[in-house]
């Protein structure tokens, strides 16, 4: 891999390059990441063992834990292409999401927590748009599935990461979870110095700037539709690893080893996938992730659960759907409004994980695990069904 040098304002990857923003991006998404799957890991069993959630409350704060960022998301990309101030706004966002974590210190009943989860995810809404903005801005258009591609790995490998230090924490402190959050603000803060020293913004300002309206056209409009929808009939990360725990009885100290299951699938997954998507096509990359969910689930009803399975097929739904789904919708937007188109398909995404979270918490609590898995995977197959008729746009990758 050839490795371009980034200039403030210019497309710095050439043809098969990835510039050097886009790893420095990277290097700051693996840090801050370490610090974020440290509190995610533990979060589910912490909510539902420590805590005695119910699933439904437990499905209210993972929803919230996505949803509240919804506003923010767009508030923070009109802000970054308004004053073009990309990083600037991704540096508040990421500072925000550091003192949250000392939060979790003194946050005990699910009103606390949900303050507590609301600022966090507050300042991921700040920060994810303008990222994925300078990343898209920083590379060459036709390379950016590889460039999304080689950022998640790095990100991935954060999220690889974490979980490990999260068990060796909670291994060292006995059981302490205190530990965990005091130990993930100290990384989180290392992970918003790399990206006020290496990270150069990227600004594009143009005589005339376009009208937000210039965002709905239909490429987009459909996309954010679609992406929504299947956002709206997946199942969360947290669900999936509790039920695993219960149907495998796992120890709570073993229990933040899940995601690295899907972690280490995403890593080995995501560049190539990338790749496949810039020649394939990005929307058909992107059900096949569904798809892949959909098997992951399913693979949880029967009588005896291959883990390595379930984690494996998590992993490529992320690897061909998270970096794959902004390389596809980078190419519909302009320059100057970058950010702002991107935060409006994330905050798309944010308020479809919402709904997920609490429709599915309330199917478990009302009916079971098997009921609500079966529920959500006829849905899930429906939209997908939808998705693969009516495609948003040409499955021809962007030239």
């Amino acid at each position: 891999m050839y490795i371009a040098t980034a200039r403030e304002g210019a497309v710095t990857g050439g043809r098969g390059r990835v510039a050097g923003n886009v790893l420095a991006l990277g290097l700051v998404s693996l840090v801050t990441d370490i610090s974020a799957e440290m509190v995610t890991a533990v979060l589910p069993l912490y909510f539902v063992v420590a805590l005695g959630l119910s699933p439904f409350q437990f499905g209210v704060l993972d929803g919230l834990y996505s949803g509240v960022t919804a506003v923010v998301r767009l508030l923070g990309g009109h802000t970054a292409d308004r004053w073009q101030r990309r990083k600037a706004v991704a540096l508040a966002g990421y500072t925000l999401s550091a003192l949250a974590k000392l939060g979790f210190l003194i946050a005990t009943s699910p009103v606390a927590l949900g303050g507590v989860l609301a600022v966090d995810r507050t300042g991921k809404g700040l920060r994810t748009a303008p990222r994925d903005a300078l990343i898209s801005l920083s590379s060459n258009p036709n390379d950016l599935g590889r460039a999304f591609g080689v950022h998640r790995a790095m990100d991935t490998i954060g999220a690889f990461l974490g979980p490990l230090a999260a068990m060796f924490v909670l291994w060292a402190s006995l059981g302490d979870y205190n530990a965990v959050f005091v130990t993930s603000f100290c990384v989180a803060v290392l992970g918003v110095l790399l990206l006020a020293v290496l990270v150069r913004d990227n600004r594009t300002p143009t005589p005339t700037r376009p009208p937000l309206k210039t965002l709905w056209r239909k490429p987009f409009r459909r996309l954010t539709t679609w992406a929504a929808l299947l956002g709206t009939v997946a199942v969360g990360d947290g669900f999936l690893y509790l039920m695993l725990q219960q149907q495998l009885h796992l120890d709570a100290v073993v229990f933040p080893l899940l995601p690295l299951g899907t972690a280490a699938a995403y890593l080995m997954l995501s560049i190539p996938l990338g790749r496949l998507a810039d020649r394939v096509g990005r929307w058909p990359v992107y059900l096949t992730g569904h798809a892949a969910l959909a098997a992951a689930f399913a693979f949880l009803l029967t009588p005896h659960v291959n883990v390595f399975a379930v984690l494996a097929l998590h992993g490529l739904f992320y690897a061909a759907t998270d970096g794959v789904l902004m390389a596809a919708a980078s190419p519909l937007l302009p320059a100057e409004l970058r950010t702002s188109g991107l935060a409006v398909l994330q905050t798309g995404q944010a308020l479809a994980k919402l709904v997920s979270s609490v429709l599915f918490g309330a199917l478990w609590t009302i009916w079971g695990m098997p009921t609500a898995v079966l529920t959500s995977l006829a849905a899930l197959g429906l939209v997908l069904a939808g998705a693969c008729v009516v495609r948003p746009f040409s499955p021809q990758p962007s030239s």
